[in-house]
């Protein structure tokens, strides 16, 4: 049988957004039977989803330590401390942040951070630039600053929350909603 027959036969794969019932499908089975390799798992759960968009959803908003919600102050420095030592590798930054993905860190270093840093840029060389012309000698440099340091290491990660049933495999929806109700959702 070739490639093409055996995709006739495979079940239609769902698209877009995830629903509760579908988070509470992948949740159980992971709690029952762990992760493993993430094409077997989605079909072995029953979700007519890819095994990559599986490991996406639970690695990225359904693992009970991931920390959802405003980055602090304290995290906003640590990130620019870090991207100024390592630059754009994400999962590097993450391991001093618990709780957060890379995902999330990359996704507010190029909303937030980086945003900021190009208007100042723009701000500062407009203004320096009038500035210098007008009264600062051309041998003029300008200094810049950088943040002080934090120690992130001290931040301890959320506690997780794990089913309240009787059986402490199973979540319940109830469960769900109060993760989303404390993860800022």
């Amino acid at each position: 049988m070739d490639k093409k027959a055996c995709k006739s036969i495979d079940v239609e794969v769902r698209k877009g957004p995830w629903t509760m019932e579908e988070d509470l499908i992948l949740m159980n089975y992971i709690a029952n039977h762990g992760e493993g390799v993430w094409n077997s798992l989605a079909r072995s759960a029953g979700l007519k989803r890819t095994g990559k968009s599986c490991r996406l959803r639970w690695l990225n908003y359904l693992r009970p330590d991931v920390r959802r919600g405003n980055i602090t102050p304290e995290e906003q420095l640590l990130i620019m401390e870090l991207h100024a030592k390592w630059g754009n590798r994400w999962s590097k930054i993450a391991k001093h942040l618990p709780g957060r993905t890379d995902n999330e860190i990359k996704n507010y270093w190029r909303t937030r951070i980086q945003k900021h840093i190009k208007h100042a840029e723009n701000s500062n060389d407009q203004a320096s630039t009038s500035h210098v012309s007008s009264s600062c000698p051309p041998d003029h440099t300008v200094e810049s600053y950088s943040p002080p340091s934090f120690n992130g290491n001290n931040v301890e990660p959320p506690q997780g929350h794990f089913p309240t049933e009787q059986n402490e495999n199973l979540w319940s929806v109830d469960d769900l909603w109060s993760l989303q109700l404390l993860n800022g959702y």
